[in-house]
């Protein structure tokens, strides 16, 4: 079994309570309400910058120069494509320059930024395990979505981009990526890239969630300090 089939089939659990998550099929039978979605761009849109910022880490720690010049490329493709796309939701969704300006990130969006951050002090094999759920399950969410047909152009439109065949070959250069990397890790590291896999899918699982409950610091807060009733005898 290769590493990559390994780690995936450790994070199952989180892996696959995402196809049926509300959020996911929401999008595809587009009875996601758009406030839902325009909060999870928001906070998508804040994730994908750090998220190029460790891609750009992970090509600083290569050591060949196809590596870097290929991981260097992600960076700036995560930029070109999937932050214009972000934008191109900006308007329908009535998201203004206010709205950034004021932005704060969702407890959920910020704990995986965190996360990923962390991971990615380690070597180039525990940053592209920490990075690689965002491109395999989105590609995976995006095919089983492929034969939907939402009446919202902007569901449709995120469905094309993550079952796209750029897309598709950009994740499984990175699958390819990570199991060479893996074949040359020593067992503890192999461990670490395992660790950082999984939770990276419990916070993919959670980003959906987060979405839906359109979750924000303040509302974590009421129901944390939220008062038990009393039940009367």
């Amino acid at each position: 079994m290769k590493f990559s089939q390994e780690i995936r089939q450790a994070a199952k659990t989180y892996w696959d309570s995402s196809f049926s998550h509300p959020f996911v099929t929401g999008i595809g039978d587009g009875t996601l309400p758009l406030e839902k979605f325009r909060h999870y761009v928001m906070q998508d849109a804040y994730y994908l910058k750090h998220f190029a910022k460790i891609q750009a880490r992970a090509a600083s720690k290569a050591t060949d120069f196809a590596t870097i010049a290929e991981l260097a490329e992600h960076a700036t493709s995560t930029y070109a494509a999937e932050l214009s796309l972000h934008q191109s939701f900006f308007e329908p969704l009535a998201i203004t320059e206010a709205d950034l300006a004021t932005f704060e990130p969702a407890p959920t969006a910020y704990a995986y930024v965190s996360h990923m951050h962390h991971a990615s002090e380690g070597t180039l094999g525990e940053t592209i395990a920490a990075i690689l759920p965002c491109y395999w399950l989105y590609y995976e969410v995006g095919q089983q979505l492929l034969t939907k047909s939402p009446a919202s152009p902007i569901y449709q439109q995120w469905i094309a981009t993550y079952s796209s065949e750029w897309f598709e070959r950009v994740v499984f250069e990175q699958v390819d990526r990570l199991d060479a990397l893996a074949a040359q890790a020593t067992e503890a590291e192999r461990e670490r890239m395992k660790q950082h896999f999984v939770k990276s899918c419990y916070y993919e699982l959670l980003f959906w969630e987060m979405g839906w409950t359109e979750e924000t610091f303040e509302r974590v807060f009421k129901q944390v300090t939220r008062q038990p009733k009393v039940t009367k005898r």
